[in-house]
């Protein structure tokens, strides 16, 4: 049995489908005021549409990490200081709202303001992401409507 081929596009479609699905659930989670775990989505929507862009560019299945910073520059990726410390920031979100301390710092540090803010950012950073890959000219066939 021969092995399956890559197929870049498909592929891109697959994360771009999830990151849409992600950042829809930050948005229900803002909604519902939860807001440490809107940010958590709010990460998984640029961690998933930095997969597409890494697969669109190079061919191949992304690395399973989680630094959007490494997987940016793993993209080739061309960031100012402002987008290396967006990336950064939305990282933390990642680890903080996964394994909490013992005095919920994360989730006190999440009230409406900062996380309307930050969702912003994610929002921002996940829109410029969208326009590096459609940019790749990935087929319409696989691009979330």
């Amino acid at each position: 049995m021969e092995p399956e081929t890559f197929d870049a596009e498909r592929v891109t479609g697959f994360w771009l489908i999830e990151a849409e699905e992600a950042l829809r659930v930050a948005d229900h989670l803002m909604d519902k005021a939860d807001y440490s775990y809107a940010l958590f989505f709010g990460h998984l929507a640029v961690e998933k549409i930095l997969k597409a862009l890494y697969a669109a560019r190079s061919g191949k299945h992304a690395p399973p990490i989680h630094n959007l910073l490494r997987l940016s520059k793993a993209s080739g990726l061309e960031l100012n200081e402002a987008r290396k410390e967006a990336l950064i920031t939305i990282t933390a979100f990642n680890i903080e709202a996964r394994y909490p301390d013992f005095r919920r710092s994360f989730r006190l540090k999440c009230t409406e303001e900062y996380s309307k803010q930050q969702m912003a950012v994610v929002k921002e950073v996940y829109q410029w992401l969208r326009s590096q890959i459609t940019s790749n000219k990935v087929s319409s066939d696989f691009l979330p409507r």
